[in-house]
């Protein structure tokens, strides 16, 4: 298959505050998101109905907004061990924390292959590190050493109590250029009012790469019209189980008919994930 969907949510629920939970679409053909969360063989039983290789797992830390604690990465961890060649493991570090860089570093080392910045739901701005945020600094710098990309939600958020503001892709636009070797990531493409934005930024930037995930596929073409010219830039991700987001399966399907030469197919769902979000190496044979 070699598909990679970069932006699923297999998340502790049981830590989302209930106005939250509320709004997460759990119906349609993949409405076992609960029996999904407690048996990882069972949910990459569903990627392969879905025709999905790989998935990364989108987990952050939101204690005010959303509910997720630094026990959500606790939780991909452990549902990732031993199933990193389909399961990428993303976390989160709230920069206001007393060592956010040794708190990327330890994460780095248990096998945590990302970190997931979401600014309207964390409520800081992507760049805050220019006024005053040196955790957040810090929390770049590790990052950058160790490769890790960093996945910015851009665009805006429904969830009650969220900044939608601080979702601005501009924003990144200061990480990009003080973190050069940092691989970033904007989730969503700046959906729905700053797809301009996240498109400059991922052709200006060779670090910066665009996420389609929650923009319906039908209607990418529409968003996003140079996407085939754009497309060594580009990642797929579905969102799921995100609002309005009813099935992987479904949403690759709808993905795969839009009107893309097949080399840019190819590019956006197996080749730029690989390069994002490299698999582990294969284990060296006998001779």
């Amino acid at each position: 298959m070699g598909v990679t969907d970069c932006h699923v949510h297999i998340n502790p629920l049981w830590e989302m505050l209930p106005e939250v939970r509320a709004r997460m679409d759990t119906r349609g053909a993949a409405g076992e998101i609960d029996g999904y969360l407690r048996d990882p063989a069972a949910f990459l039983a569903y990627l392969d109905r879905c025709g999905v290789e790989r998935a990364v797992l989108v987990n952050y830390v939101s204690p005010r907004v959303v509910g997720y604690t630094e026990r959500a990465n606790d939780f991909v961890l452990d549902y990732c061990r031993g199933r990193a060649d389909r399961l990428v493991a993303v976390g989160g570090v709230l920069p206001e924390g007393p060592d956010p860089a040794g708190a990327v570093e330890r994460l780095h080392r248990s096998g945590l292959k990302a970190l997931k910045i979401h600014p309207p739901h964390q409520l800081f701005e992507p760049n805050a590190y220019l006024h005053g945020n040196r955790g957040l600094r810090e929390l770049y710098v590790a990052a950058e050493r160790l490769a890790m990309p960093v996945i910015f939600h851009t665009g805006t958020s429904v969830f009650p109590g969220a900044r939608s503001r601080f979702g601005q892709p501009l924003l990144v636009e200061d990480v990009a250029i003080d973190f050069p070797r940092l691989p970033i990531v904007l989730a969503h493409g700046g959906r729905p009012f700053w797809m301009g934005e996240a498109v400059f930024l991922a052709r200006r930037f060779p670090n910066v790469y665009l996420e389609v995930s929650s923009v319906p596929p039908p209607r990418l073409l529409d968003y996003f019209p140079e996407l085939a010219r754009l497309s060594e830039k580009v990642l797929f991700g579905s969102d799921w189980p995100g609002p309005g987001v009813r099935d992987i399966g479904e949403n690759l399907r709808a993905f795969r008919a839009l009107p893309l030469p097949p080399e840019a197919l190819e590019q956006i769902l197996v080749e730029n994930p690989r390069k994002v979000f490299p698999p582990p190496a294969a284990p060296p044979t006998g001779g």
